[in-house]
């Protein structure tokens, strides 16, 4: 091992666990890292470095796991907009990661384009048969940033389950079509999802539909206008319905639970249709991703993300990294590219110091486009406050 560090208390530092998200826009969770890594070098080179890149169940999720030592499987899919995209999912030792967003998210949407009422989940249901088919006997469904609304119909159409109209024809994609669906048949489903633990992973705990459901809450992220919105809820709303009349009341009780509204409510879809577990996002990967002994093994943790604000302390990354460390008694320090919380709602999380991009360079702008560098600094204002 190499010498141990000592900062201003006198007591050693042996090791520092880099566990942070990525930088939206700006750094993925492997190069915020690798810069942090490199900014501590410069000043302290004999200080040991872990780095265990997380993410909370959106975006960035398989990376993370990739990097955790998972291996990458890619495969051809159906875009939210129905056109084919590769879609990546992770595996390793039976255990896989799935990533709506890599099938389903607004990243596979044209810059400047939205499709409320038309995009799909149908993608993510291919995606999450690939996994079974490569061996996955227990998935962690991680879900977040997508492009649509149609309560994970989609999702459930591509691994088995019929929704058809008046007509008996399959109802359209998307959920502005569901106020057309006349009954739900998910006795096709296929039958390995019986042998599979499905754990969905999210930082939303929205119901469904209502005020507070995925409609009203997101859709206007995705383009939806007010009566968009009114469009959706409705849909889904008759959605859990007509799947009320399919499999009994368990549905209705699925529309109201945490997380049936992730993910425009593909959390509802595999609550009721996959029999999944809902559990925080960030618990979730920082179980697979083997935080725990990385934990054990620090003595003091470096976490982050782009923006630390309200939202941070809701189940996101930070947050849940910060939680843990001060639970096995580690000190936690952040860096992030814009700071939006109060030191007293920082002790509160864990966190003790946080070194924000704009501190180096207050121009949004320039922190964005130089993110690299500047959080190169950052590390070695860190390495001189800690680790020397």
């Amino acid at each position: 091992m190499a010498d141990a560090a000592v900062n201003r208390t006198g007591s050693q530092i042996q090791r520092v666990l880099i566990a942070a998200d990525k930088f939206k826009g700006s750094l993925t969770a492997v190069q915020v890292a690798e810069r942090v890594t490199a900014g501590l070098h410069r000043i302290a080179p004999q200080v040991e470095i872990e780095s265990l890149p997380v993410a909370d169940g959106g975006d960035g999720t398989v990376a993370a796991a990739v990097a955790a030592g998972f291996e990458r499987h890619e495969v051809r899919v159906a875009g939210p907009l129905g056109d084919e995209v590769t879609a990546a999912f992770a595996l390793r030792d039976g255990t896989a990661v799935v990533e709506m967003a890599e099938a389903s998210g607004l990243q596979r949407l044209p810059a400047g384009t939205f499709a409320p009422l038309t995009s799909s989940t149908y993608g993510s249901g291919e995606l999450l048969r690939a996994a079974l088919d490569a061996g996955a006997r227990t998935i962690v469904f991680g879900v977040g940033g997508s492009a649509t609304t149609d309560g994970g119909a989609g999702m459930l159409a591509a691994l088995g389950a019929r929704f058809l109209d008046e007509d008996g024809e399959p109802v359209p994609p998307g959920g502005g079509s569901l106020g057309q669906l006349a009954t739900a048949d998910l006795t096709g489903l296929d039958p390995r999802l019986a042998t599979v633990d499905v754990v969905l992973a999210s930082d939303v705990d929205n119901p469904l539909t209502g005020p507070k459901g995925a409609p009203a809450v997101y859709g206007p992220q995705k383009g939806a206008s007010p009566d968009d919105v009114a469009v959706l809820d409705a849909g889904l709303a008759h959605f859990a319905a007509i799947l009320e009349k399919s499999i009994g009341g368990r549905a209705a009780e699925y529309a109201v639970a945490p997380g049936a509204g992730a993910a425009g409510g593909i959390g509802y879809g595999a609550l009721v249709g996959l029999r999944a577990s809902f559990r925080p996002g960030i618990e979730v990967m920082l179980d697979v991703l083997g935080f725990g002994p990385a934990l054990e093994r620090a003595t003091l943790v470096i976490t982050g993300e782009g923006s630390l604000d309200e939202q941070t302390l809701h189940g996101k990354a930070p947050a849940g990294v910060a939680a843990a460390a001060r639970a096995a008694g580690k000190e936690v320090i952040a860096v992030c590219g814009r700071l939006a919380l109060a030191p007293e709602a920082l002790g509160r999380a864990g966190i003790r110091r946080v070194y924000p991009l704009t501190d180096v360079e207050p121009d949004v702008g320039r922190c964005i486009a130089e993110a690299g560098p500047i959080l190169e600094e950052l590390a070695e204002r860190i390495a001189h406050d800690f680790l020397t």
